[in-house]
């Protein structure tokens, strides 16, 4: 009798790469590409950057909610980030920045996130999520999330 060979693949043999996993349809997707002084001294995206692409994304999905989403009094911080970075991102790229809401507070909401590679939607650069509170400037207390907002994320 001979032995089996196994093919599950063991850690070691999986492959590097992170593809995307499967998820719900987007709150807003953004398209962003990759500026040349983009890059570090390793030649690809410095972390600091995810970052900044992920406040663009937000920042076009605010542009399209329709209703107001802030005012004198009621104005959104972002109050945590966590962020998993999946692969360096290289230039030239163009990403796709997908949002998704994941909960929706009294005052807060929080977005998931993922950076893609925009020709190849399973290539997942960054994961992660950003909890938003809006908040009255004056008096730094939180305030309720704007009816925009309710219903953009619904």
């Amino acid at each position: 009798m001979s032995p089996r060979k196994s093919t599950r693949k063991t850690q070691a043999e999986a492959p590097a790469e992170q593809l995307a996993p499967a998820a719900p349809a987007p709150l807003f997707t953004a398209a962003i590409d990759v500026r040349w002084r983009d890059l570090d001294a390793f030649n690809h995206v410095n972390n600091s950057n995810y970052l900044t692409y992920l406040e663009e994304a937000r920042l076009q999905w605010l542009s399209h909610v329709p209703g107001p989403w802030f005012d004198d009094h009621a104005m959104p911080v972002m109050a945590a980030v966590q962020l998993n970075y999946r692969r360096p991102i290289e230039w030239p790229a163009q990403l796709r920045v997908e949002l998704f809401c994941e909960r929706l507070g009294t005052s807060s909401m929080t977005i998931v996130h993922r950076i893609l590679d925009a020709a190849d939607h399973e290539r997942l650069y960054a994961d992660g999520h950003v909890v938003m509170v809006w908040m009255d400037p004056a008096s730094g207390k939180p305030v309720p999330l704007p009816d925009a907002i309710r219903a953009a994320a619904a």
